[in-house]
């Protein structure tokens, strides 16, 4: 099964693992969309994380919601959705 991964991370262009990330994922032909840490609050994981087929939790911290961050790990483990960390 095919799906569009989700990168929990906050985006910045000018960091460049965020950009390393984006190439090394665009060369694997992997869809994937960046989802803030501050768009993961506990309470909402299961809205914002359920249509991803895999959680990758970005490189290059600290997150602006760490909290946000765990959630997503979180909301993975508990549902067996692949999960990678670096």
């Amino acid at each position: 099964m095919r799906g569009v991964v989700a990168v929990v991370g906050d985006f910045d262009p000018q960091n460049h693992t965020h950009k390393a990330t984006n190439n090394g994922l665009r060369h694997a032909s992997i869809d994937f969309e960046w989802v803030a840490t501050t768009e993961v609050p506990l309470e909402k994981t299961e809205t914002r994380l359920a249509r991803y087929a895999g959680i990758f939790v970005a490189p290059s911290s600290p997150y602006r919601s760490m909290e946000g961050a765990l959630a997503a790990i979180r909301f993975a483990r508990e549902r067996g959705v692949p999960l990678f960390g670096t």
